[in-house]
């Protein structure tokens, strides 16, 4: 049996360094979830014994990634019926396959899916501020957005993929370098936004002068800092006003959060009012579909020779090497809502307030339906 525990610890320094989800290095899921009776937590989640209202958002990135664009729009409005938080859109120039791949640039999209629904918070997962966009373009972006569509955006950002930014600097630097631009590059955003008058910004990787923003966000535009290890965990917590990260519960817990609180509490902030979201990868409905499709879209992920892969076709070959049983071993590929229902409650144990799902299914609308009736009502239970 493969020790989860210790290859996610691992995983969480590696992706520091190579700029990747852990979760593309032991696949999606941290174990195979298992399916209790009615007097295991599901029975006390059903018997309406859980504290804590627990937000359960969707991501359209994997949809994007393989339905493209138009279809996912159309269903915009079903994930805001059935109940999610926010909705995401994923930000890749490149994706993690060849075969049948799409990349929608995610902050058109979210204008539009803004425009399709009625209240329903959007926001990327993630953006890079640096690299191919300039912080004071995304500052400027989204404060159009929200403008137009008041107190309903969300900025995710991280310290980026090699695959989706590496092709716009000379040479992709270290984890270090990149964590150092991400929170001056925060700084810079909440200036642009926040600023009464003209200012100018003298930072080591950015110099600005005479800047202002004639617009200002009706609300501030929260900031979720992606994260999934200790590092980067302490400077999420020191300068974004919220957390995503990703890995099992027993890691988060151990590895993502106290370093998170610790750094938010030396910020003057209070950890017990920031929201601290985990994303995971997954997909609802028959098993061999399932794992066919996940095949393609995401095998080539879990091999350690693509950590720093830049080609999709490359990626998308080597899952040949990838057997079906390693697929079900680490990919959430669940054929009940009860184990979505388990695991959700795993992690709000844990310490999360939030969970993301990034749906890498064959039949998005019915995942949709699914969690709109059978997942997220149990966790709205104490709202009312």
């Amino acid at each position: 049996m493969i020790n989860f525990s210790t290859l996610q610890t691992n995983a969480g320094f590696a992706a520091e360094k190579a700029g990747i989800r852990p979760g593309l290095l032991l696949g999606p899921c941290y174990r195979v979830v298992r399916v209790k009776s009615s007097s295991c937590k599901l029975g006390r989640l059903l018997s309406g014994d859980n504290e804590l209202a627990f937000k359960i958002s969707y991501d359209f990135g994997g949809v994007g990634a393989w339905f493209g664009s138009k279809y996912s729009l159309d269903l915009a409005g079903a994930v805001e019926k059935a109940g999610f938080d926010v909705l995401w859109m994923g930000d890749h120039f490149m994706p993690w396959f060849h075969d049948h791949a799409h990349t929608q640039q995610a902050w058109v999209w979210l204008a539009a899916a803004a425009q399709a629904t009625k209240r329903i918070p959007v926001g990327p997962a993630v953006t890079i501020p640096m690299f191919k966009y300039h912080p004071l373009n995304i500052a400027h972006a989204f404060v159009t957005i929200e403008n137009t569509f008041p107190r309903r955006v969300i900025l995710g950002v991280g310290t980026g993929e090699a695959m989706n930014e590496a092709m716009f600097v000379p040479a992709w630097p270290p984890w270090k370098v990149r964590g150092e631009m991400l929170c001056e590059a925060i700084e810079l955003i909440k200036k642009y936004w926040s600023s009464p008058d003209y200012f100018d910004f003298d930072g080591k990787y950015w110099k600005m002068k005479g800047i202002y923003a004639y617009d200002k966000p009706t609300k501030t535009i929260p900031i979720y800092f992606s994260a999934f290890g200790p590092k980067s965990a302490a400077l999420a917590g020191k300068y974004g006003d919220h957390l995503m990260t990703y890995g099992s519960p027993e890691y988060v817990k151990k590895s993502v959060l106290p370093y998170f609180e610790e750094a938010a509490r030396n910020a003057g902030k209070d950890p017990t009012k920031i929201d601290k979201s985990v994303y995971l990868d997954g997909g609802y409905g028959n098993l061999k579909k399932l794992v066919s499709k996940y095949r393609v879209t995401s095998a080539g992920s879990l091999l350690p020779e693509n950590f720093n892969e830049r080609d999709p076709r490359k990626i998308q070959a080597s899952a040949v090497r990838v057997s079906d049983d390693l697929i079900r071993e680490k990919a959430c590929l669940f054929s009940s809502p009860r184990q979505f229902v388990e695991l959700i409650e795993d992690f709000r144990e844990a310490g999360l307030t939030h969970f993301i799902f990034g749906d890498w299914g064959y039949n998005p609308a019915m995942t949709i339906r699914m969690f709109g009736s059978k997942v997220i009502p149990h966790f709205r239970r104490k709202r009312k």
